[in-house]
């Protein structure tokens, strides 16, 4: 399906060196912030209070993040589940106040904005809990760039595969790095964002690298560069379409979703651009720049005959 054809081939690859460079100094960068800087972990991960509060109609989320707000809390959740009028509130640890001072001060308050507000539970997630939520989110973000790096290594010839498996790593890295460098909260939420990016960027990667081997079979007298420009322009309406109906609904989320897919939303937009940029110019550039030829994507075969054994190319 495609929305137009371009007739000319752009030259992508002309200007790979230039955006490479820039790409690397942006990864470098994201690694020092996150060095340095480290992550605003949300109370998912640090520990804190739940409350679980009912309205007995539905309930006035917003009215509540206000309330909480307003008693000084700046890391918090508030969100529905359930029913439309039962809510969860997360607070942060407060150094000197134990979990039920906190319950109590925020129901108190609540009570004055409505009465008809009432406690159904409280409950204390220690910094344990955080500790193994942090553990095993590093493993789920391990697996799934392990079975990546497996995946593009029996699909494709290993220059194609570390090329797409360093472009991925590229995404990772920078979305971190704009958690780490502004300070954006980094919750469970941002991690299933980080990890919905990878399989979404190596499907992008996948079908550049697709379209290299189909055209380095079709296209005998081009140069390496010139059939990679020709996939990736022969691919540029695909892309608009998938990215751009994509983004349409992440920015759904983003601007409607409210505070709890806040972060989420951002950490996808992130990783749709940056994921379209790598798989352009990075995935392909390093392929390029590693060697890639025609005889690597097809395979000689070989012929005996009773004398002797010759290898042809196929095509």
């Amino acid at each position: 399906m495609e929305f137009f054809r371009i007739g000319r081939t752009i030259p992508f690859m002309r200007h790979a060196v230039v955006l490479n460079i820039i790409s690397f100094v942006t990864f470098l960068a994201a690694v020092f912030f996150i060095a340095t800087r480290g992550f605003h972990l949300s109370i998912e991960f640090t520990g804190g209070t739940v409350m679980e509060v009912n309205y007995t109609q539905s309930a006035p989320i917003e009215k509540v993040r206000s309330v909480v707000s307003d008693l000084g809390y700046t890391d918090f959740q508030v969100q529905n589940f359930g029913t439309t009028r039962d809510v969860m509130i997360r607070l942060p640890l407060i150094a000197g106040q134990s979990s039920a001072a906190q319950s109590d001060t925020v129901l108190k308050a609540l009570k004055t904005a409505d009465s008809s507000v009432e406690l159904r539970r409280v409950e204390f997630v220690g910094p344990q809990v955080g500790r193994e939520l942090v553990e095993n989110g590093l493993l789920a973000l391990f697996f799934v760039v392990l079975g990546i790096v497996v995946y593009l290594a029996i699909r494709f010839e290993w220059k194609f595969a570390i090329a797409g498996v360093l472009a991925n790593l590229h995404d990772v890295i920078i979305i971190l790095g704009f958690f780490a460098f502004f300070g954006w909260e980094f919750s469970l939420s941002v991690l299933a964002g980080v990890l919905a990016v990878l399989g979404y960027s190596v499907n992008e990667s996948v079908v550049i690298m697709d379209r290299i081997r189909e055209n380095f079979r079709k296209e005998r007298d081009l140069s390496v560069a010139e059939v990679i420009n020709g996939a990736i322009t022969q691919t540029i309406s695909r892309t608009i379409i998938t990215h751009g109906s994509t983004q349409m609904m992440v920015m759904s989320m983003l601007i409607f979703g409210g505070p709890t897919l806040h972060y989420f939303a951002l950490a996808l937009t992130i990783g749709i651009w940056f994921g379209i940029y790598s798989s352009v110019f990075v995935a392909a550039a390093i392929a390029m720049w590693l060697g890639i030829k025609r005889q690597d994507l097809i395979k000689p075969i070989k012929v005996k005959t009773e004398d002797t054994e010759e290898t042809y190319t196929i095509d």
